[in-house]
């Protein structure tokens, strides 16, 4: 049987061709990922990745307490206490540059179960540290695994259809939310306030079990992107892939992608990082470099700030070293369901681009109000109420950053590009500790003025992706 020749391909139309009685239909991906529709695939994928998130925001902010506990328990100074604060960011800088580039070359799937494999041995090691340096060493690691997390987001944001984008990449936050709100309840539960002098362990025990369970779903549930399969010649796979997914959400793969469907390849070169300042691309990849440093910067200093202000290492009781006002953390974290939920109402309708320079206006005028309030120290219902709007509007923003880079970025740059953008991010959580916790109130409200300015003249400059395909970019 003679092959049909094909003549030049729109990429965005399905072509069919007739040879006798059989059919060739070529799909471009986007078609194909359309056909796919939204079910429980979708929905698999997404629980693995959102474990993911649970655990980037558990280790990172398990610190937060770690931090004051072993300050006082360890007697280490400030600096070393800033310090021990920072090595997650340190890591995590070095694998968002490695394992990020990894993705676009090898594949999404191996760099996913790797990222997770290290958070959930490193983290699990972390309780068994007897010293600082072994402590900044495993939680250097367990930063290194964490710089790969970007990488099933993308992988989730590559299987959803157009409509169904932006709200289940902001469910996804849930999960971090959801990470959020354990940290202090585990902490309550394994170290209390001055308790148990090995509560701190079973502490980082308990928090290393949210990327456990991403690890071993992740080796069983999730799939390699069909959009990266594409791009690499294997459109065999792809399409197996897909008809795969058509099944478990309840679809006929057969009618979905009838005998006869090919996929369109892709052909783009493998991403470097030099890619990303390439006359295309270096005006966006500036930008967006500076809008990550300059927001993670803020949530983490806000996270940060409130732990400071909640904190009291001069404790009544004698026995005591430390003591948190659990309740009013709690309620802090708490809000960031509310900043994901207000993203999901509003992000479709405002855009991308002011939804974050709302958020990013009226967290900053929160957290900063906290800060001088904080000052005082009488009035607790305020600075329980100014510390939830700080994290409410910081949450939002950071929902929205994570989905306009993963829409702005095309697919074969993707993980490359998203992943340099969180190791810049990963620099300013790593300055935030210095300075959040020896800066004077008037110097470190003036600091986060001055990064929200920098960071919102930033943003306002990207392009709007709201209802765009994951391949289209403004020009």
């Amino acid at each position: 049987m003679n092959t049909p020749s094909i003549g030049p391909i729109d990429s965005t139309n399905i072509l069919s061709y007739q040879n006798g009685k059989a059919a060739v239909t070529l799909l471009s991906i986007d078609d194909a990922i359309e056909r796919l529709g939204y079910g429980r695939f979708q929905v698999r994928v997404m629980i693995a990745a959102g474990l993911c998130f649970a655990a980037d925001a558990m280790e990172v902010l398990l610190l937060t307490f770690l931090a004051v506990v072993l300050q006082a328990e360890w007697d280490l100074s400030s600096q070393e206490t800033a310090f021990l604060t920072g090595t997650v960011f340190i890591g995590a800088t070095f694998g968002t540059l490695i394992l990020g580039p990894l993705g676009d070359q090898v594949g999404r799937r191996p760099i996913f179960i790797l990222a997770a494999l290290l958070i959930s041995v490193f983290g699990v090691a972390t309780a068994f540290c007897d010293d600082l340096f072994s402590l900044c060493l495993t939680r250097m690691v367990v930063g290194f695994g964490i710089g790969g997390l970007t990488v099933p987001f993308d992988i989730l944001a590559e299987v959803l259809p157009t409509n169904q984008r932006s709200k289940n990449l902001l469910y996804i936050e849930y999960f971090w939310t959801a990470g959020t709100l354990l940290v202090p309840l585990f902490a309550y539960l394994a170290i209390g306030n001055g308790g148990d002098a090995d509560g701190w362990r079973y502490f980082c025990v308990l928090c290393a079990i949210p990327c456990i369970v991403s690890a071993m779903l992740g080796t069983w549930l999730v799939p390699e992107s069909p959009r990266w399969l594409v791009t690499v010649g294997q459109e065999e796979r792809a399409l197996e892939i897909l008809r795969q997914a058509a099944t478990t959400n309840g679809l006929d793969a057969n009618k979905v992608f009838p005998e006869g469907t090919w996929l369109q390849r892709e052909d783009h070169p493998d991403a470097t990082m030099c890619d990303l300042f390439s006359p295309s691309w270096r005006r966006i990849t500036i930008r967006l470099w500076i809008t990550w440093g300059g927001t993670m910067f803020l949530y983490y200093g806000t996270i940060l700030a409130i732990t400071l202000v909640f904190a009291n290492d001069n404790a009544n009781d004698k026995n005591t070293l430390f003591e948190f006002d659990y309740q009013a953390i709690f309620v802090s974290c708490s809000a960031e369901f509310f900043g994901t939920a207000f993203c999901i109402l509003l992000v479709d309708r405002v855009g991308r681009i002011p939804m974050q320079v709302i958020s990013l206006l009226l967290g900053v005028i929160s957290v900063m109000a906290m800060i001088f309030f904080a000052a005082d120290g009488n009035n607790r219902s305020l600075l329980v109420g100014l510390a939830f709007f700080a994290r409410w509007f910081m949450m939002s923003l950071t929902c929205t950053l994570w989905i306009s880079t993963a829409e702005i970025l095309t697919t074969e740059i993707r993980t490359t590009g998203h992943s340099a953008a969180n190791a810049v991010a990963r620099i300013g959580g790593f300055l935030a500790p210095f300075c959040v916790a020896q800066a004077s109130t008037p110097t470190l409200a003036m600091t986060m003025a001055g990064v929200a300015i920098f960071a919102g003249v930033a943003l306002s400059g990207l392009p709007e992706t709201t209802g765009k395909s994951m391949g289209v970019r403004e020009k």
